[in-house]
């Protein structure tokens, strides 16, 4: 037997009351005494009652969704960024529509879904490239903040860590260990954090006449240590390297101790990004930049509520946080 639905009729009659009063009550903009608010309410409650949100989103023209795109959360930093921000959404009174996308044919289906749910902001932490793409976003004529990523546009704000300072930052602490052959372990080429962590460690080691060998990993573990290995059974000895997330950084640690009689921080310095609690571990101990995600995330929020006081203008910032370099021991905690 199909239970039926209770509707909004059946709350005023329980509650002796219209059913306008009903609504109102369920309005936080509408007028209604808080005795009659209050009156409505435990009427609702007593019946578990659910209001319909689809008739105030026609009339009004707002979800109150805020979209949320991720990519892969193998990396613990967006696994606790996307818990503050999701934490931080529902507390402003939005509720969060998840999506995850893996590539550009799942990213333009997101837009389009995004799109009929009618949300009231968008927030992506994808490393997004294609000018098609940022024009789609761009066209939803929504608040977007691109988080982590230095993505602008015409209603679109990004909040990013400081990357291409961190990346020089690396290159002359190597300089100063006595550094002479460092590897640079990137990121995926469409990543532009990492595309600015690269640009930043090679003017460094350039400015400082530091012989960079550049390899190319993705962003996980298991890529870190392949590309370490291949690049150690072609001959390469380093003595320093920089990884442009911490995963990677300790996969290729891991691939130096196996295949080779270098010793961390004796024979080769290691440097991470991200600062997950990883390179923490005693494994580890790895240095790493800190891209002090619950300020990213506060920054980000800050951007949400100054879109909403403001609808009629479309705001289009570009916000950086200092990333702050923890010393371990695998450069020798200088």
């Amino acid at each position: 037997m199909t239970r039926r639905v209770i509707t909004s009729i059946d709350v005023a009659r329980h509650a002796g009351v219209s059913q306008s009063a009903v609504s109102r009550a369920f309005s936080s903009t509408a007028s209604i005494s808080p005795a009659m608010r209050e009156r409505v309410f435990k009427a609702a409650e007593e019946l578990n009652y659910k209001p319909n949100r689809i008739p105030a989103i026609m009339l009004t023209g707002r979800s109150g969704m805020i979209g949320v795109i991720v990519g892969g959360l193998g990396n613990p930093l967006y696994g606790y960024a996307l818990e503050k921000l999701s934490a931080g959404i529902r507390e402003a009174g939005f509720q969060v529509l998840l999506v995850q996308v893996i590539d550009d044919v799942t990213l333009d289906a997101a837009l389009d879904q995004l799109a009929s749910y009618r949300v009231d902001a968008l927030i992506t932490a994808l490393a997004i490239g294609a000018e098609e793409t940022v024009q789609a976003i761009s066209a939803l004529n929504i608040p977007v903040i691109c988080f982590n990523s230095a993505l602008t546009g015409p209603g679109i704000s990004s909040v990013q860590s400081s990357n291409m300072k961190s990346g020089h930052h690396a290159a002359t602490l190597m300089h100063g260990l006595k550094v002479r052959h460092p590897v640079w372990l990137a990121g995926p080429l469409q990543n532009a954090a990492s595309r600015a962590r690269e640009a930043g460690f090679m003017q460094g080691c350039a400015e400082h006449a530091l012989e960079v060998t550049r390899i190319q990993g993705a962003d996980d573990y298991q890529s870190g240590f392949d590309a370490m290995s291949a690049a150690l059974a072609q001959g390469h000895r380093p003595d320093g390297l920089f990884a442009s997330n911490d995963l990677m950084g300790c996969g290729a640690l891991d691939a130096i101790r196996q295949h080779t009689d270098l010793r961390c921080p004796e024979d080769v310095v290691v440097i991470g990004y991200d600062n997950i609690p990883q390179a923490a571990w005693q494994a580890y101990q790895l240095s790493s930049f800190d891209q002090r995600p619950d300020a990213l995330v506060t920054a980000a929020l800050d951007i949400l509520a100054r879109s909403f006081s403001t609808p009629d203008e479309r705001l289009s910032e570009r916000h950086e946080i200092e990333a702050e370099l923890v010393l371990r021991r695998s450069t020798g905690r200088v």
